[in-house]
């Protein structure tokens, strides 16, 4: 299985960066987990974009989804997708229509998301899209994906992604520390857990975690390898790094765009 980082920044883009999207591929299978800001530009760099097989979303903040939006536009608008011939396109009576698989209650955020921009369908013109049962196993190609719900601001899910070799993949998607994800990680062979913030929130709900407290995460789930992401270019990446290697006790990389990690 391999996972490529498009995008790793949190609710705010790094300069020139982009918000949570990572390929998954395993064989001939592709998905794309999360889709947010700026991600379908780096996504057209990385792969044809009518050549994924499913894209999957954990929770329904902007910061993991808005991209869907200019994503669907291409696949309803671009000349490519016509059915009529124009220059350097034959045309085609089969437009791509990847799969999206969104968290229960998902397609009435995008619902009322697209009405407000003036483009009701235009998602579900895209996309084949379904709400998935997380109580449920979903298989998308070689791909087996599990979930678990952890605590946010919104109803979200850890995913896990068992490929066809067994090897195992968990994405703890956004959360605060919870027992709940680290049972989910157990004995993985490669978690990327969240790491927003320099310092816990001194108010309010918590709904992020800490460098140090995703490297704790990981070491008792005893996961084999530790990715951590979600940090933004303005968090020093040396002291994230070192926080989360020292609670960890192993090394641990930091996602960057463009980073690969193989399983």
């Amino acid at each position: 299985m391999r996972i490529t980082v498009l995008g790793k920044s949190p609710a705010w883009q790094d300069a020139g960066g982009a918000c949570s999207g990572y390929l998954i591929e395993d064989q001939s299978t592709c998905v794309l987990l999360e889709c947010g800001n700026g991600v379908f530009a780096k996504l057209r760099r990385a792969r044809d974009y009518t050549r994924i097989d499913a894209i999957v979303i954990s929770h329904m903040h902007a910061d993991h989804f808005f991209d869907l939006i200019p994503y669907a536009f291409a696949l309803v608008y671009a000349p490519r997708q016509q059915p009529v011939p124009v220059a350097r396109w034959s045309g085609t009576d089969q437009p791509a229509r990847p799969k999206l698989f969104l968290p229960p209650g998902g397609l009435a955020v995008i619902k009322s998301t697209t009405a407000a921009i003036g483009v009701d369908d235009v998602i579900e013109r895209a996309f084949d899209v379904t709400e998935y049962d997380p109580d449920e196993q979903l298989r998308i190609g070689s791909l087996d994906l599990d979930f678990q719900p952890v605590p946010h601001y919104v109803k979200t899910w850890a995913i896990a992604f068992r490929d066809a070799a067994g090897n195992r993949f968990v994405f703890g998607a956004d959360c605060r520390p919870n027992d709940e994800l680290i049972g989910f990680a157990r004995g993985c062979d490669l978690a990327m857990f969240e790491s927003t913030l320099p310092r816990p929130e001194r108010t309010g709900v918590r709904g992020h975690m800490t460098p140090q407290e995703a490297g704790d995460h990981a070491n008792r789930a005893d996961a084999h390898n530790l990715v951590i992401t979600h940090i933004s270019d303005e968090l020093d990446q040396l002291w994230a790094k070192g926080e989360a290697e020292d609670a960890f006790g192993g090394p641990v990389a930091v996602a960057s765009e463009g980073s690969v990690f193989i399983v």
